[in-house]
């Protein structure tokens, strides 16, 4: 099976329910009803009930058992529920007035519904910025335990081969502590995917060979990550072909339990992460699928603007596996 028909047979029967903010959208709604109609989970839409109504027949869909809320006609006790639960996440930086209206904005709105269990998981960013996405869930829904940051991963598959990036979309430039974060949150992620995790942080030097504080940083998350999580097989720092080459692995780091066979992939940086997924994209014809938004507490996910509804419904189903 292909990565998604995993993941579909993964939550079938799981009813995970994936609240979809921008359900004005034709993407959107035409995405909500397959996910519907194959029952992989259930899609709830936000929005004005006449305009998801006019996209609606425009399109001739039929949303007949798809849950529609519009957040401005929302039942005023649950509303207020709402409003306080708000204010009291905010430990003091949101008063009620500011509450209220933050959640007459959907992505608000839908994160809310996240973080007090009413969906568990988000997909947005159809009509919508990253920031839009992405400023509500650190306010509110926060990164996970062991967590002080998200950070964005691909899955970079061809044929049977199967890896994990990252970060290659989020933190432009990051310390020790952060790239051991990045190491745990990706482990997690391959899991979710299939992929037994054997972790690679990167570097140009391998096992001392080249001295800079680029490696001192790289040798010390390596360090970090696995007190981290010890029952992880994590490694560094390794030039990428000792990480991936069994025989370049030999020569190079013949002692380690993660050179030659690693399939989750630490960069240092943003700028090194990002070229790397692209030039294995474009010259090795791997599909990238991502940026997944790592390390939040609970499971929101940001769409491309330029997306079609292919890329909302597996989007939707990365979402509801994140969720298990």
């Amino acid at each position: 099976m292909g990565l998604f028909e995993e993941l579909a047979v993964k939550i079938q029967g799981a009813n995970k329910r994936i609240v979809f903010p921008e359900g004005e959208d034709a993407r959107i709604q035409e995405a909500a009803i397959r996910l519907a109609q194959e029952k992989l989970l259930k899609p709830i839409l936000l929005g004005d009930e006449q305009a998801i109504a006019l996209t609606a027949n425009e399109n001739q869909f039929d949303l007949n058992g798809i849950q529609i809320i519009n957040p401005k006609t929302y039942p005023k006790d649950q509303l207020q529920a709402m409003i306080k639960a708000l204010v009291e996440r905010r430990n003091g930086k949101t008063d009620f007035e500011t509450a209220e209206k933050w959640l007459t904005n959907v992505n608000y709105f839908g994160t809310m519904m996240v973080y007090m269990g009413l969906a568990d998981g988000m997909v947005s960013g159809a009509k919508h910025p990253t920031g839009d996405t992405v400023r509500p869930a650190l306010q509110i829904v926060k990164t996970a335990p062991g967590s002080t940051r998200i950070s964005g991963a691909f899955i970079m598959q061809k044929d049977t081969q199967r890896y994990v990036f990252s970060d290659a979309a989020i933190n432009i430039d990051i310390d020790a502590q952060t790239m051991a974060e990045i190491a745990i949150q990706s482990a997690n992620t391959a899991k979710v995917f299939g992929i037994e995790p054997k972790v690679a942080m990167l570097s140009f030097s391998t096992k001392g060979s080249a001295k800079a504080d680029q490696v001192t940083k790289v040798t010390e998350a390596t360090k970090i990550a696995q007190k981290m999580d010890s029952t992880l097989a994590i490694d560094g720092e390794l030039q990428f072909d000792a990480a991936f080459v069994p025989s370049v692995a030999a020569a190079k780091a013949p002692e380690s339990n993660v050179a030659g066979n690693a399939n989750v992939f630490i960069f240092p940086d943003l700028q090194s992460g990002n070229i790397g997924y692209k030039i294995a994209q474009r010259l090795g014809g791997f599909e990238a699928i991502g940026p997944i938004l790592q390390g939040l507490a609970k499971p929101i996910s940001d769409l491309s603007r330029g997306c079609n509804t292919d890329d909302v419904y597996k989007v939707a189903l990365i979402t509801a596996a994140q969720a298990l």
